[in-house]
């Protein structure tokens, strides 16, 4: 029997490193719904501020899902690897939820965009802010709960999608 051999639909590994951003979309496995869970979505929120520290992220955004978490974030050293936080990430939320007894996994793959200079960072960041409304689950992005930046303020991240 022949072996079937996936086919990657990543640039280099060297393309994430530095002063990239990228944009990421991280399934659950089966889509199941763990982030109707407040005390999932907080494990996992922590493991990815952990993530972007020790991989040191510049700047971030997120939002979670019931069964996927959206992230823009962007890197600030050209030995770090942005794949190498997402992978990171990915492994810590596994072992914490699973420690407290929990079902959860990831899907084994991610979605991944690098917005490059000619695109409209802005319209990115409002894009991913804005998923909750287009799913019905709220009225208005702001009073979506499950949402946060990484290593900046709310105000310095509306500066940063006005300017761009």
């Amino acid at each position: 029997m022949k072996e079937v051999r996936e086919k990657s639909h990543r640039l280099p590994r060297s393309a994430y490193n530095g002063n990239v951003i990228v944009s990421f979309t991280i399934n659950t496995d089966k889509r199941v719904a763990y982030f109707n869970d407040v005390e999932n979505i907080a494990i996992t929120a922590q493991a990815l501020a952990e993530a972007f520290e020790t991989h040191l992220g510049h700047v971030g955004v997120y939002v979670f899902m019931p069964d996927h978490v959206h992230l823009i974030v962007s890197g600030s050293s050209p030995e770090k690897n942005l794949l190498d936080l997402v992978e990171g990430f990915k492994q810590k939320t596994t072992f914490r939820i699973r420690k407290n007894r929990k079902a959860f996994a990831w899907q084994k793959d991610f979605y991944d965009h690098i917005i490059r200079e000619d695109e409209d960072y802005g319209a990115q960041v409002r894009y991913l802010l804005r998923n909750p409304v287009r799913k019905g689950l709220c009225e208005h992005w702001e009073h979506w709960p499950h949402k946060g930046v990484l290593g900046q303020t709310w105000e310095q991240l509306v500066v940063n999608i006005t300017t761009s």
